[in-house]
C-alpha cells in the first residue's frame, strides 16, 4: 500500500501562503503610510518602518497649520490610490523542498471614505524549489462595507515533485512522482452575527501524475498516468475575535469549510471534504503567548487518493511529511509557547498529537497508532507594528524530523 500528498491541495496551499504573506505585506504598507496609500515598494516601506511615527508626527504639525492646510489637500488629490509592493519570501517545505515565492501586488482601499476594511489586494506569484517544483498564480482579496463583505478569487498552475511512500512490505520505499495541475477558486463571504463571516465558494481543477523515470518496480496508486478534473461547491464559515490576525494574543480564531464534488457539475470524482479548525490564545505577559490549535478533517464518497486527509499538511502537524500518513479521516490538537525577545527574535516550543484515521473505523483512535509530535522555533521580527515574523521550525515526529521556514505563524 502506497501513501502520498494531495498534491492539488498543495498547490492551493502553495498560492494561499503567497497570498496571505501578499496581505502581510499589504497591511504593513498600509501602516507604514497611515491612512492614505503612498506608491512606495516594501523595501523602502521596511526601511522606513522606524521613522513612520516621526513623519506622521511632523505631518500633524504641518496640518495645524492653516497656510500649509490648502497645499497638503492638493497633495493628497496628486497621491496615487494604491501602492505596489514585490517581495520574495521563503519557503521551506518537507513535501516540495526550499525555494522562495516571489509576488508582485497591488495594495488599494476600495473607497478612501471606508477606514474600517482592510486593503484589498490584487496580485501575482511564483513558485521555485531545488526540486524541481514550479507554479505561478494569480489573486486577489477584496474587502469593503466597512469589512461586511469579503471576496477571495485565485487561480494557481503548477507542476509540484514530491514522494509517494510505502507501507507494509513496502515500508522504506518512496517513489518520486511529478503531478502538473491547475486550479480555480471564488469565495464569497458576508458577515452575519456575533462576527461571523458566512458565504459560497466554488472550486474547480485538473491534474496530470507521473512517475519519474528509472524508477525500480513499485505498485503505482490508481490515478497515475490519468487526467483528472475535480470540480466543487461549497461554503465557509469564519469567526476571528482576536485582535491581529499576523499575532494573536488573545482571542479566538474558527474555521469550517465544506466542499462538494460531483460529476453533476464536471467532476470526475464523487466525494464530500470538511476541515475545521479552532484556535486559542492567551496572553500570559506582554511578551509570552499560549496558543491551543485543534484540527479535524472528514472526506467522504470515492475520493481520489490525493483527496484525502494529510498528516502533516498545513502544519497539521509539524515533524512529519505531508503525505506519508493519510486517510479518509484525521484529528490533531497541539500548543505553542511563544516567547518574543529583543532585538527582533523570538522564541517557540509547541508540541501535539494525532491521527489518521481509516474511514473502516467506527471508533476514533482504535486499532491504530497516535502520532505525536514536538519541536523548537526561531523568530525574525519582519514589521513592527502588525508583529509578522519570519518563521523557522525545527520538529520531530514518531519516525523523523522537518524543518519549515515561512512568514506568519504557524496558527
Amino acid at each position: 500500500m502506497m501513501h502520498t500528498a494531495p498534491t492539488l491541495r498543495l498547490i492551493l496551499t502553495f498560492w494561499l501562503f503567497a497570498a496571505c504573506s501578499l496581505f502581510v505585506i499589504a497591511q504593513q504598507t498600509a501602516h507604514s503610510s497611515g491612512s492614505e496609500f503612498e506608491g512606495d515598494s516594501y523595501g523602502e516601506t521596511f526601511a522606513q518602518e522606524s521613522t513612520s511615527v516621526q513623519n506622521q508626527v511632523s505631518a500633524g504639525v504641518a496640518a495645524a497649520a492653516p497656510h500649509e492646510k490648502k497645499s497638503k489637500e492638493k497633495k493628497k488629490k496628486s497621491e496615487k490610490r494604491g501602492s505596489f509592493v514585490v517581495a520574495p519570501l521563503p519557503i521551506s517545505s518537507p513535501a516540495i523542498g526550499s525555494g522562495i515565492v516571489p509576488v508582485v501586488g497591488y495594495i488599494f482601499p476600495i473607497t478612501r471614505k471606508d477606514k474600517v476594511s482592510p486593503p484589498s489586494v490584487v496580485g501575482a506569484g511564483g513558485l521555485i524549489t531545488d526540486n524541481g517544483s514550479r507554479a505561478w498564480g494569480l489573486a486577489t482579496q477584496l474587502y469593503f462595507k466597512e469589512n461586511g463583505y469579503r471576496a477571495t478569487v485565485f487561480y494557481v498552475r503548477g507542476n509540484l515533485n514530491y514522494d509517494l511512500y510505502g507501507s507494509g512490505e513496502f515500508t522504506g520505499f518512496k517513489l518520486p512522482l511529478v503531478q502538473t495541475g491547475e486550479a480555480f477558486q471564488a469565495e464569497f463571504l458576508r458577515r452575519i452575527v456575533w462576527q461571523f463571516f458566512l458565504g459560497p465558494r466554488a472550486i474547480t481543477g485538473n491534474s496530470l501524475i507521473t512517475v519519474e523515470p528509472n524508477m525500480s518496480k513499485q505498485p503505482l496508486p490508481p490515478d497515475v498516468g490519468l487526467h483528472t478534473q475535480l470540480t466543487g461547491i461549497g461554503f465557509r464559515l469564519i469567526r476571528d475575535t482576536s485582535p491581529n490576525r499576523f499575532y494573536p494574543t488573545s482571542g479566538t480564531y474558527f474555521n469550517f469549510t465544506s466542499d462538494f464534488y460531483s460529476p453533476d457539475w464536471g467532476s470526475k470524482y464523487t466525494l464530500q471534504s470538511y476541515r475545521a479548525s479552532f484556535d486559542k490564545y492567551w496572553s500570559l505577559s506582554k511578551s509570552q503567548v499560549l496558543v491551543s490549535d485543534s484540527y479535524g478533517c472528514t472526506t467522504g464518497g470515492k475520493p481520489p487518493f490525493y483527496m484525502n486527509c494529510i498528516y502533516g499538511s498545513s502544519n497539521e502537524l509539524r515533524g512529519y511529511v505531508a503525505g506519508k500518513y493519510f486517510d479518509r479521516h484525521m484529528v490533531t490538537t497541539q500548543v505553542e509557547y511563544r516567547l518574543a525577545l529583543p532585538y527582533r527574535l523570538g522564541v517557540v516550543g509547541f508540541g501535539g498529537i494525532g491521527e489518521a484515521i481509516p474511514g473502516g473505523d467506527e471508533l476514533l483512535f482504535q486499532n491504530n497508532s497516535f502520532l505525536p509530535a514536538g519541536g523548537t522555533g526561531l523568530r525574525l521580527l519582519l514589521s513592527k507594528p502588525y508583529h509578522v515574523n519570519l518563521r523557522s521550525d525545527f520538529a520531530w515526529g514518531k519516525d523523523g524530523h522537518t524543518f519549515t521556514l515561512g512568514v506568519g505563524e504557524a496558527f
